[in-house]
C-alpha cells in the first residue's frame, strides 16, 4: 500500500501538525512518568542521551538537506545550502548541546536558559517555519528532519522541569539573563568570524547581525541601530515572560502547600 504524500502536507496547526504535536507531547508524558521516582542521575543521563540522539539526527537531516535540489532552488536567493550556515547555533537548536551540559553538571542558569529559551524558540520555529518547510509533505527527508528536530527540542527543554531536575525560581532570573547575554555575545562573535573569513558571508545566528526583514526586529533596529545591541529589547521581553512563568510556578507551589495543610 503506497502512502499518499498529499495526505501528509504540513501547515502550522493543520491535522498533520497537530497529530505530530500530540505524538511528541505523549512521548514527553510517558517519559516523565517513567522517570518518576528514579534517581536524579538516571534522569540526567536519559535526558542527555535524548539530546545526543537528537543532535545526531540533526546532522543526518542537514546532510539530506545538502542533497535536496528542491531546497537549494527555494533558497537560491539566500545563497542556497551552506554548511557554515547550518550549524546548531540558532536559538532553538543550540539547546541540543546546552541541555546535556546543563543537566549533567547541574547548572541552574543554563537549565533555566534551556527551559525558557529552548521551548519557546523551538515552538516559534514550528508555528512560523522558514522557506521550504511549510506546505510540503512530512514524508520528505527535510520535513521529517525539521519538524522532528524542533519537536524533540521542545519536549527536551520541557523535560528539564517535568523530570524534576529544575523548577523556576525568581532568584534564577538575574543569572539566567546574564547567561543569555553571554551566549548571545559568543554567537555574535561566531557570526563575525564566519563573515570575516568569508566562510558564510551572511552568517546571522541569533539574528544578532541583521534583522532579515523581521518586522519586530526592524522596529528594535530603528531604536538601536547597532548590530547585536538592537536585540536588547528582546532580552527585556524575555525577562518579563520568564518572570510571568516563574510566578505561575510559585503560585502553583503555594496552592499545593495550602491543600496539603488543609
Amino acid at each position: 500500500m503506497r502512502l499518499n504524500p498529499e495526505a501528509w502536507i504540513v501547515h502550522p496547526f493543520n491535522g498533520v501538525f497537530c497529530a505530530a504535536a500530540a505524538f511528541f507531547l505523549l512521548l514527553l508524558t510517558l517519559g516523565s512518568l517513567l522517570m518518576r521516582g528514579r534517581a536524579a542521575r538516571t534522569k540526567r543521563i536519559v535526558l542527555a542521551a535524548a539530546c545526543v540522539l537528537t543532535l545526531t539526527g540533526f546532522f543526518v537531516y542537514k546532510y539530506c538537506l545538502s542533497l535536496d535540489r528542491a531546497y537549494s532552488a527555494i533558497t537560491q536567493d539566500m545563497g542556497g545550502f551552506n554548511w557554515w550556515g547550518e550549524l546548531p547555533l540558532q536559538l532553538c537548536n543550540i539547546n541540543m548541546i546546552l541541555i546535556p551540559v546543563a543537566v549533567l553538571w547541574n547548572k541552574r542558569p543554563l537549565m533555566s536558559f534551556c527551559f525558557f529559551v529552548g521551548a519557546l524558540c523551538a515552538s516559534m520555529a514550528l508555528v512560523m517555519p522558514g522557506n521550504g518547510f511549510d506546505g510540503y509533505s512530512l514524508l520528505l527527508p527535510r520535513m521529517l528532519g525539521y519538524y522532528g528536530t524542533h519537536f524533540m527540542i521542545v519536549i527536551e527543554a520541557l523535560a528539564i522541569v517535568t523530570f524534576g531536575l529544575y523548577r523556576p525560581r525568581l532568584r534564577d532570573l538575574p543569572p539566567t539573563l546574564l547567561t543569555i547575554f553571554a551566549i548571545s555575545l559568543a554567537v555574535f562573535g561566531v557570526n563575525l568570524i564566519l563573515r570575516a573569513a568569508e566562510l558564510h558571508p551572511h552568517a546571522n545566528y541569533f539574528f544578532s547581525v541583521e534583522t532579515e526583514g523581521n518586522p519586530l526586529l526592524e522596529l528594535f533596529y530603528s531604536w538601536i541601530p547597532v548590530p547585536f545591541l538592537y536585540l536588547l529589547p528582546c532580552v527585556v521581553i524575555l525577562g518579563v515572560y520568564m518572570a510571568a512563568v516563574t510566578l505561575a510556578f510559585s503560585l502553583t507551589d503555594r496552592l499545593r502547600v495550602r491543600k496539603q495543610c488543609v
